[in-house]
């Protein structure tokens, strides 16, 4: 990967570079001085110049910082993260970005940071009034922190929410929208959970081969210690399967979404094209 010490005229890949280095750093939560390692490792690709001579970045960079620090939590050395990066297509842009990132950060403990109101707005990089912090609330993006005047910030989700504050969609509509995903998604995890405890868990405890509960010990013999223990091996049952599904709702969501728009506002008595992705009783992993 080239590195990006150089900056470069013209639009650069990027939609609207408008960000300073400084202003990019405080929108990523990063220093100053990790931007411009990132730009000489080639992670980042060079800043677009403006009038003055100014260095000026947009939504792939912010996009790029989030996705390189979120591979830096799973543990990724900086050459693994080239490597990984290097596989995105070269005109990948923020919502892509963005998605990769959420895709990565999925099954990663939950990190919520706790920043002030003025801390908010200048992650934002922009002036926050009650009813925006209401609709990222409502978002699931941020909640009250465990001081007076603090929140607890979701660092994956805030800024995909933050895109949507300036679209005219009622407030209602937001926390109606969350509540329908909220309730399938954990009707989906219910079903998986279930399937996964039962058709490949079970078994294998019956055999003796998980948490050292063995035939012997039916449900009344396990005390709390070898339930988390249990509850701990279907976890690590379930690591390796965990993309995949992800992946495969993801792409599910989109055709299904995709079909029900084209639906919805499809004019009267036209016929409408249902493709061939999977309809709403496909199973969970047919995302391919």
């Amino acid at each position: 990967m080239a590195g990006g010490t150089t900056a470069v005229h013209g639009t650069g890949g990027v939609d609207g570079p408008t960000l300073t280095v400084d202003e990019l750093a405080a929108r990523a939560g990063v220093t100053v001085r990790t931007v411009r390692f990132y730009g000489t490792r080639g992670l980042l690709p060079p800043p677009v110049i403006g009038p003055r001579r100014v260095g000026r970045y947009g939504p792939e960079h912010l996009s790029r910082l989030a996705l390189i620090e979120e591979l830096q939590r799973q543990g990724m050395t900086l050459a693994a993260i080239e490597r990984y990066l290097e596989q995105l297509p070269p005109d990948i842009g923020a919502q892509d970005l963005a998605i990769h990132r959420a895709l990565v950060a999925t099954w990663v403990p939950d990190s919520a940071e706790v920043v002030s109101r003025d801390g908010l707005a200048r992650r934002l990089g922009r002036a926050l009034d009650d009813a925006d912090v209401e609709r990222l609330a409502a978002m699931g993006a941020v909640a009250p922190g465990p001081e007076p005047g603090t929140f607890r910030v979701d660092p994956g989700l805030l800024p995909l929410a933050a895109e949507l504050l300036d679209i005219p969609i009622p407030y209602e509509t937001i926390l109606a929208a969350r509540t329908v995903l909220v309730e399938h998604a954990r009707s989906v995890a219910y079903e998986l959970t279930r399937l996964l405890r039962d058709e490949v868990w079970q078994p294998i405890r019956d055999r003796g081969g998980v948490g050292g509960v063995g035939r012997d010990g039916g449900a009344d013999a396990v005390g709390p210690a070898d339930a988390e223990s249990a509850a701990e091996d279907l976890r690590n049952l379930s690591a390796p399967i965990r993309p995949l599904v992800v992946q495969a709702l993801v792409t599910a969501f989109q055709r299904s979404l995709k079909e029900e728009l084209r639906t919805a506002f499809a004019e009267p008595g036209a016929a409408t094209d249902t493709g061939t992705g999977p309809g709403p009783g496909s199973g969970a992993l047919s995302g391919g």
